[in-house]
């Protein structure tokens, strides 16, 4: 299983854009310099009142499938 480990800051007015459909990708860039790309619809469960902050971590199989996201 592969992991790539990223910081987000994103305020709430930003993820606005996300949750109402007109941004349905977050590009990143983890912590070892790698170019992540995945659905917004992923951050749901981390948004708060002042939008979705943290580090996190995403986890793909071995065909490159997303597996799961979680903060840490």
């Amino acid at each position: 299983m592969q992991i790539m480990r990223f910081s987000l800051d994103i305020s709430s007015e930003r993820y606005l854009a996300y949750y109402q459909g007109s941004a349905k990708y977050v590009w990143v860039v983890s912590e070892d310099g790698r170019s992540l790309k995945f659905p917004a619809a992923l951050l749901q469960k981390f948004v708060t009142h002042g939008g979705v902050q943290g580090r996190f971590e995403i986890s793909f199989n071995e065909q490159n499938k997303l597996v799961g996201m979680r903060r840490i």
